[in-house]
Formats: C-alpha cells, structure tokens, sequence
C-alpha cells in the first residue's frame, strides 16, 4: 500500500516510533506495548488497498463504504467502541477566488487513528508535526490527533472567511461604484462559493456540540480543547451567514440600480421620441395645408385669388404656432 499510505507511525509515551514492518505487525505491536496508538495516513484508497486496515481493525462496513466513496456531510458515528467522523476541509484559490471542499474520514478507537483524505483541501502534514511537537496532545491518545484535526480545518474555515470577505467588499465597491457594470454573475458566483463553505461548516456545529456535552466517551478527556474549537467554528458560522445576507442585500440592490438605470434610459428614450414626434406633427400641419393647394386640379377655391398665396402662409403659421402651444402646454416640448 506504498502508493496510497501518506504516514505511519506508533506513538508510545509522547515519542514516535517508525515502523519498519507491515500493517500487521505494527497494530500487533501497539497492542502488545497496552499504552500506544497506531497512527496511519490515507490518500483515497480504493476498497482492496483499504481491505488490509480492515481485516486488523474491525470497522463496520458502512463506514468503510463511506471513507473510500466519499461525498459524505460531516458527521460523527458510533459503531461499538469505534469513532466514525467525517470533515469537509477547505482551500481558497487566490487565482479564481474559488473555494476548494475536500473530505477527511477518521477513525478512531483506543488505540489506533487512521484518516483517509480525499482531494487536495488541508493536507495533514502540519498537523502531524504539531501534535508530535505537543506532548500532552499525544498522551490524549487518538482523541488528541482528533483535536488537532478538527482545530486545523476550523481555523482554515476562518482564513477562508476572511478571504470571501475581501472578495464581499470588492464587489460591494463595483456596486456602488457608479459605473453601472453588470456584475450579476459575479455576485452569483461568489453567493455559490458561501454556499458551498456554508454545507461544509454548519454540519460540523452539532458534532462538536457532541463532543463538549460530554457524550462521545473517547473524547471525555479533550472537551475542553474541542470547547474552543467549537467557539471559533461558531465564530465562522455567524460571519457565513453574515456574507450570505449581504451577498443577498448586494444582488438586490444591484438589481435595484439596474433597474433604475434602465428605467432612466426608458424615460429618456421616451421624451425623446415625445418630441420627435412633436416636431413631426408641427412639420405635417403646414405639409398638409401645402399639399392640398399643390393638387394640379382647375376648379379650386381661391384658386385665383389675389390674396390666397400670403393668406395660405398666415393660415400654416398659425396652424403651427397652435400645434406648438397645445404640445407645450401637455409637456412634449
């Protein structure tokens, strides 16, 4: 299993021990010493590369199934003495300011922890090295590289937050910043991404809440320690659902100022055809009266009549003058 084993190590008093034979003889030897715990990494193991964890350590089925398929919610099991926990890490891509969701699966039990990542989110190398660095977390046994597990991805959930919250402003700003860009996808996109912190996160709130009460027996002597944790999750909690009311409220109001702005274009466009249509109509008045005395016809009135040609003048300019008033008066000039 080289290809999918991240780390192995027996962690005996505060010191780790590297173990130089196979799975097999390792678990045999932490359960030999009575005061060890086997400590093994995974990296999306498929079910026969996970079969040989199964066969020393008797996991349920279910949760096998779960570690090696993944897509699972965070979520904290019991099965016999065994701890089945789920956690959804996070990692921000500064170059696309997406959010990036991978899956850790954690076993634990008395004396053994095993952790089966999926994707590239929160690797768990730093958090390996703190709890080897930690004495009293290693004398806190599987329950203390648990601690340590959960306080890394709810502080990664705080960075996280951090950056969305640049990201909240930033669009903020291109909202109100006059220009009228569309920035509709934008806001979505960004709306999607909370979304998706938001169904890795708030899951985790009553399973920590589980382990404080005091109910997950494993873990009796850390509670403490998950209390902090949980405050700061609680912490990332309320400013996920603060960037989602605001990327709301931002949508809304940049639709608000869409609409405006159409609206104002609309009316423009509508006073103006308004006064084309006024100038057409104060031009068509003096075309009609034209018109009639430009028919080719012999027997017309006043025809030949000496004072027609400055009478039909008077008749259009007063026409016009008129037309003019009564479009003044309604506001279309």
């Amino acid at each position: 299993m080289p290809t999918v084993i991240v780390n192995k190590a027996i962690y005996c008093n505060g010191v780790r021990e590297t173990i130089s034979g196979d799975i097999s003889d390792a678990f045999s030897a932490a359960r030999a010493r009575g005061d060890c715990f086997l400590w093994i990494g995974l990296h999306e193991p498929t079910q026969e590369e996970f079969d040989l964890i199964t066969s020393e350590v008797k996991l349920h089925p279910l949760a096998v199934e779960d570690a090696i398929h993944a897509h699972q919610r965070p979520k904290l099991e019991r099965y016999d003495d065994t701890l089945f926990m789920v956690l959804k890490p996070l990692m921000y891509v500064e170059e696309t300011s997406d959010i990036e969701v991978g899956e850790i699966n954690l076993f634990l039990g008395d004396d053994f922890f095993i952790s089966v990542r999926h994707g590239q989110a929160n690797p768990l190398s730093g958090v390996r090295q703190r709890v080897e660095s930690d004495p009293d977390l290693l004398a806190a046994g599987p329950a203390g590289v648990l601690y340590a597990i959960c306080d890394q991805v709810v502080d990664t959930y705080s960075q996280v937050s951090h950056e969305v919250e640049h990201d909240l402003i930033a669009l903020e700003r291109r909202v109100f910043s006059g220009e009228h860009t569309d920035v509709t996808a934008d806001i979505y996109s960004l709306k999607r991404e909370v979304l998706e912190f938001r169904a890795a996160q708030d899951p985790l709130v009553p399973v920590l809440e589980e382990i404080v009460k005091g109910r997950v027996t494993l873990c009796a002597g850390t509670r403490d320690q998950f209390r902090d944790v949980l405050d700061h999750l609680l912490r990332v909690d309320a400013q996920v659902d603060e960037h989602n009311e605001l990327l709301t409220s931002a949508l809304s109001a940049h639709l608000a100022l869409v609409g405006r702005e159409q609206s104002t274009v609309a009316m423009q466009q509508n006073a103006d055809m308004r006064k084309i249509s006024s100038w057409a109509a104060l031009i068509a008045v003096p075309t009609m009266i034209a018109g009639i005395y430009g028919m080719n016809f012999d027997y017309m009135p006043e025809l030949h009549w000496l004072l027609g040609y400055p009478l039909s003048l008077t008749v259009m300019v007063i026409a016009v003058l008129i037309v003019h008033r009564l479009l003044r008066k309604s506001g279309w000039l």
